[in-house]
C-alpha cells in the first residue's frame, strides 16, 4: 500500500467540501431535518473516486455554470470541472442524486513502520 501526493489531497479536500455545501444548499437534505448527505470515497490505482449522495430536488438539479466576476458563490462544480479528471451528475427518484468526480493520483511508495523503534 502506498501513499497519495498531498496536493492530490489537497484537491480532493477542496472539491469535496464544495460538492457537500451544494448539496446541504441546494438539495432537500439541507431542507429537511432528516436530511442526508453521504461522502463515498474509492482509491483504486491511479484513481480517487468520490461521489457525493443526497435527497435530490424538485427544483434544480446540479449544472455547470460561469460564475460572475464579483459573484460570491457559484463556483463550485465550475471547481469541480476545473480540477477533476472527469466528473458527472445522475439523479434517480428514489435514491436522490449523486455528484461524482474522480483525481488522477500517482501512489508514492509508503514509509517504512518504524513503530518498533
Amino acid at each position: 500500500m502506498g501513499r497519495i501526493k498531498t496536493v492530490v489531497l489537497d484537491d480532493v479536500l477542496l472539491l469535496v467540501s464544495e460538492v457537500v455545501t451544494n448539496s446541504v444548499i441546494h438539495s432537500d437534505s439541507g431542507r429537511k431535518t432528516d436530511g442526508l448527505v453521504t461522502v463515498y470515497v474509492a482509491c483504486a490505482p491511479g484513481v480517487i473516486h468520490v461521489e457525493v449522495t443526497d435527497d435530490g430536488s424538485a427544483t434544480s438539479e446540479p449544472a455547470l455554470r460561469m460564475p460572475g466576476a464579483d459573484s460570491d458563490g457559484g463556483r463550485g462544480l465550475w471547481l469541480v470541472d476545473l480540477l477533476a479528471t472527469s466528473w458527472g451528475v445522475h439523479h434517480d427518484d428514489e435514491a436522490g442524486g449523486a455528484v461524482w468526480f474522480q483525481l488522477a493520483c500517482d501512489v508514492l511508495p509508503s514509509r517504512p513502520d518504524r513503530s518498533w523503534m
